[in-house]
């Protein structure tokens, strides 16, 4: 007996042994991965269908660099259309009655876009060759048998109307623009053109100018945002404003007698809506607190169309084919992303076509991110995207960075980024910080920082840098930013007006000298220069002096923590000489500094070669200035760093 009790003791003792040992976590089986893993997860983009619904035209960067692809709807492999190893190809649309494409291309960033044509034997054309002139795609006529679009062919300020004949492929002036307003709309009849003009980077006019009439009527009763975006089967004219109230919702408008409607309103910025083809379905979009939700209205039943629901993700954008049988969409998250599936919508079934994920990635690696709110220094709620590593804990405090979006007027939202994600797995937890005058948090909140910039919205990143030092898991005393164009100048900015309040700064092509900035905006830009005059300062006028104190690149001896500049020589709106100077002014400071150039980007980057080089440098500086960690080395074929003016001296 007291040997089978021993027993006994010994089974329970074990059996408690094994209930007390913790099931592994995540951060106990976490991977590094590296940036060359990062960034092989594919980016797939469009979807037009072809003429017979059997396959979609998709863009993607599988190639490392974007070309055109088509999948079949029945599922499938994707299967190279163009093999660009320079520009990268985006592709716009099937033919409506045949499989010839649309694609368009610029030449390495530099935004100069041109409308191809790929024929049905493979062979390609230039359908804009004007030299120096942009053009963008319209959208197909009524009767399929043209299509429009936009282009400063004739004068480089202003955007003209054209019409391409599909038989012949030559074009025809529909409408000069001489008085620089935006084209932004045709209807179906031809009759119509909704034109609008930016009178600040919030609010515009919108206009109907009828054809026939040769007359011009505004739709808009009072100052507000408008936005055209479709004429409906009903014959009305459909747009979004804000007028009278804080988000944008949507409105009809009656052409024949000029009444108006509201159609649509939510909580949050209605920020598009469009018909399908035959009239049965309205799409539209809404930002909802920095990420998209969809509704698709039944015009027929009077009801919404249910769409369909995938575990743990959201779908983000939705297109019908002509026919209205089928839908293609993609759904992803903050946490994944977005894969390619088609809809049948009689049988209800769904597939899907891309499986973007790298294979080497654990998905349960990813992070999710969560949306906080915290008070800036005058009170304000400041509405943020966190996303906290795996390895984080009060007992194991992390590093982290302040994420400045782009714009101004931009906003950080909850969608998927690889760069993100890296920075991430890699042990650095990250803020991206929706400061007053970001976008999707109403039109009041939009305006707080205008004429207003390197102040109250740095102060905003201040405070979220304090937020981030209150957190149990995060080492307060290693705390960056980091910031692309606007979040560039952000970058600059908290670097040299607030020197003490980060670690270190990554400035990814961001304005350093908004003087030169302003006055040296692409042509194309000419409607929208005043509106943004509006909101910056005329650098023309007295506001430069308030421009020039505002501008890093004078103030260059204030700057004392590690700094790495990014930035594409074919950038047109930051201009390389921006980063140029900010370098070699921080530089006689002693400061460490590193710069990495690429010949063949533009504003952003988009070649998975320079992506792989620039974030995998990004994180090596990081290592080496946040962390204090030894750098890994950098790997063979490394661009080196471009001679600057004084360097050689």
């Amino acid at each position: 007996m007291k040997r089978l009790l021993f027993v006994l003791a010994l089974l329970a003792t074990a059996l408690a042994c094994k209930e007390e040992v913790p099931e592994p976590s995540i951060a106990d089986t976490l991977e590094d991965y590296t940036i060359e893993q990062m960034m092989d997860n594919e980016n797939v983009g469009g979807g037009s269908f072809s003429p017979d619904n059997s396959k979609l035209l998709v863009s993607s960067n599988r190639s490392g660099i974007y070309n055109m692809y088509t999948v079949p709807t029945s599922g499938g492999d994707f299967v190279p259309v163009t093999a660009s190893d320079s520009s990268s190809v985006f592709a716009i649309s099937y033919f409506p009655d045949d499989e010839r494409k649309l694609f368009r291309m610029d030449n390495n960033g530099d935004e100069i876009w041109h409308i191809h044509l790929m024929d049905r034997d493979g062979t390609s054309r230039d359908l804009t060759p004007d030299e120096g002139a942009r053009a963008l795609f319209y959208g197909w006529s009524e009767d399929k048998q043209s299509f429009y679009y936009g282009s400063n062919a004739r004068d480089n300020r202003f955007t003209d109307l054209y019409e391409m004949d599909l038989e012949t492929l030559t074009p025809s002036l529909v409408y000069q623009n001489d008085e620089g307003y935006s084209v932004d709309l045709i209807s179906d009849d031809k009759r119509y053109i909704a034109l609008s003009r930016n009178l600040n980077t919030n609010d515009s006019d919108l206009f109907l100018y009828d054809l026939n009439e040769e007359s011009l009527t505004k739709v808009n009763e009072n100052q507000s945002a408008n936005s055209a975006q479709d004429f409906g089967p009903d014959g009305y004219f459909y747009y979004t404003t804000d007028e009278g109230g804080e988000f944008a919702y949507l409105m009809r408008y009656n052409p024949g007698d000029g009444s108006r409607q509201k159609v649509l309103q939510r909580d949050w910025d209605v920020i598009g809506s469009y018909f399908t083809e035959k009239g049965t379905y309205r799409v539209t979009y809404i930002n909802e607190d920095a990420k998209n939700s969809i509704e698709v209205w039944n015009m027929a039943e009077g009801k919404p169309l249910e769409l369909p629901s995938l575990e743990d993700m959201d779908i983000t954008s939705v297109g019908f084919s002509d026919d209205e049988s089928m839908m293609r969409f993609y759904a992803g998250g903050s946490h994944t992303p977005s894969d390619l599936y088609v809809y049948d919508l009689e049988s209800k079934e769904m597939r899907q076509l891309s499986n973007v994920l790298n294979p080497e990635i654990a998905a349960e690696h990813l992070v999710q991110a969560e949306v906080v709110r915290f008070p800036s220094f005058d009170g304000l709620e400041i509405p943020a995207i966190y996303y906290k590593p795996h390895q984080a804990s009060a007992d194991s405090p992390v590093p982290a960075l302040v994420w400045v979006h782009g714009g101004p007027g931009g906003q950080s939202r909850q969608g998927f980024s690889p760069v993100i994600q890296y920075l991430v797995n890699h042990g650095y937890a990250i803020l991206a910080v929706n400061n007053r005058g970001s976008s999707g948090y109403g039109k009041s909140f939009y305006r707080m920082d205008d004429q207003n910039h390197g102040d109250k919205d740095l102060k905003d990143q201040i405070a979220g840098k304090d937020w981030l030092a209150a957190q149990a898991e995060i080492d307060g005393e290693k705390i960056g930013i980091l910031g692309g164009s606007y979040g560039g100048y952000m970058t600059m900015a908290a670097l040299t007006y607030a020197p003490e309040e980060f670690d270190v700064g990554v400035n990814l092509f961001g304005v350093t000298n908004w003087i030169r900035t302003l006055r040296s905006i692409p042509p194309w830009w000419e409607s929208f220069k005043d509106a943004l005059y509006e909101e910056m300062g005329d650098p023309y006028s007295a506001d430069s002096v308030r421009l020039r104190a505002i501008s890093p690149l004078f103030h260059t001896d204030k700057v004392t923590k590690p700094l790495i500049v990014l930035q594409g020589s074919q950038d047109p709106r930051v201009l390389q000489v921006e980063s140029d100077e900010i370098v070699a002014g921080v530089r006689k400071n002693g400061v460490p500094v590193e710069y990495v150039l690429f010949e063949d980007e533009g504003h952003g980057f988009v070649k998975k070669k320079n992506q792989i080089e620039a974030y995998g440098r990004v994180l090596n500086f990081l290592d080496t200035y946040l962390k204090g960690e030894p750098a890994a080395p950098i790997r063979d074929g490394a661009m080196e760093e471009p001679e600057l003016p004084g360097d050689s001296q």
